[in-house]
C-alpha cells in the first residue's frame, strides 16, 4: 500500500460545499452521517505548514471515513501563505469564522453542536488548538472575538503547537517567520497570541497524537507542550505512536488509525 495515496488520490464528493466568507478560500466541505442526527461534529483543519499549495483535498479521506462512523464533519479551507491576506492575521481570522459558522450550520443541518471537537493536522494542529485558545483571548487583543465558538476537546494530530519552538527548529524552511511576518524578537506579540504554547493552560481537554518517528514535526513538540499545559492544570494527554512517521495519523487505512478514532470518540 502507498502509505501516501491520501495525498495523492480524489477525496469522496462532500455532502455540500459552503461559504463562511467572501474570499476565495472562506470555505469549507461539510459531510453527514446516515440517519436524522443530530450528529457529533468533528471540525478538521488540514495541514501543510500554512502555505498555498497544499489544500483540504487530502483529508476528505478521513473525513470520510469519519462520517461513516458517524461523525459530521465541517472541514474547513482558509487563506494561507502565498495568498492575498494568508499568514497573519488572514489565516486565523479565517479559522475562527469557519467554526463560528458552525452555528449557523446548526440552523440548517441536524448537528450536536453541543458535542463540537476540533481536529487537525500538522500546521493544521496548530490551529485546531489555537482555536480552542482563542478563549483566552482578551478584548482590544488582535484576533479577539466577543463570543467565539469554543470546542469541547481537541484532538491534535502530528501538531505544531509550540510556534517559537517550531521558528528555533526552521520547520519546512523557516515557515514560521513567513507566516507571523517576523522572528520572536521582531513580532513577540503575534507569537504570543499565536501560539497555544504561550496561551496554555487552554480550559479544554486536549490529546496530542504524534509519531516517535516523525521526521517533519518532532514528536518532542508534543511532548513537551504536554508537559508545560499540564502543569499548569490543563487536561491534555500525549499519545506517542511507536513508528509512526507524519502521515500515519491521517490515512484511515494505517494501522494507527482505529487509535485516532479512539481518541476521538473519548473526546465526546
Amino acid at each position: 500500500m502507498n502509505p501516501l495515496w491520501m495525498l495523492e488520490t480524489p477525496s469522496p464528493a462532500a455532502d455540500a460545499r459552503l461559504r463562511y466568507g467572501d474570499a476565495d478560500h472562506q470555505f469549507g466541505d461539510l459531510r453527514l452521517p446516515a440517519g436524522p442526527g443530530p450528529h457529533p461534529v468533528v471540525v478538521m483543519v488540514h495541514g501543510g505548514f500554512w502555505r498555498a499549495r497544499y489544500d483540504l483535498e487530502h483529508v476528505g479521506h478521513l473525513c470520510a471515513d469519519l462520517a461513516r462512523r458517524g461523525y459530521a464533519t465541517w472541514s474547513l479551507e482558509y487563506r494561507r501563505v502565498g495568498h492575498p491576506g494568508g499568514g497573519w492575521p488572514g489565516t486565523f481570522e479565517d479559522v475562527a469564522r469557519g467554526m463560528d459558522f458552525l452555528r449557523t450550520l446548526g440552523d440548517r443541518f441536524p448537528l450536536d453542536l453541543s458535542r463540537a471537537v476540533a481536529m487537525g493536522h500538522s500546521a493544521g494542529g496548530h490551529l485546531a488548538l489555537w482555536l480552542a485558545a482563542r478563549g483566552r483571548l482578551r478584548p482590544g487583543e488582535p484576533l479577539h472575538t466577543p463570543d467565539p465558538f469554543l470546542p469541547r476537546g481537541v484532538a491534535v494530530l502530528a501538531g505544531v503547537v509550540d510556534l517559537e519552538r517550531a521558528y528555533v527548529l526552521r520547520l519546512s524552511e523557516g515557515i514560521v517567520s513567513e507566516f507571523l511576518g517576523g522572528t520572536p524578537a521582531q513580532v513577540p506579540e503575534r507569537y504570543r497570541l499565536a501560539s497555544p504554547a504561550a496561551l496554555a493552560p487552554l480550559g479544554v481537554k486536549q490529546l496530542l497524537l504524534h509519531g516517535t518517528e516523525d521526521d517533519t514535526v518532532p514528536a518532542s513538540i508534543s511532548a513537551d507542550y504536554q508537559a508545560r499545559a499540564a502543569a499548569l492544570g490543563d487536561d491534555v494527554r500525549y499519545l506517542p505512536l511507536p513508528g509512526a512517521g507524519h502521515f500515519e495519523v491521517i490515512n484511515p487505512r494505517a494501522k494507527e488509525w482505529p487509535q485516532v478514532v479512539e481518541a476521538l470518540a473519548s473526546l465526546l
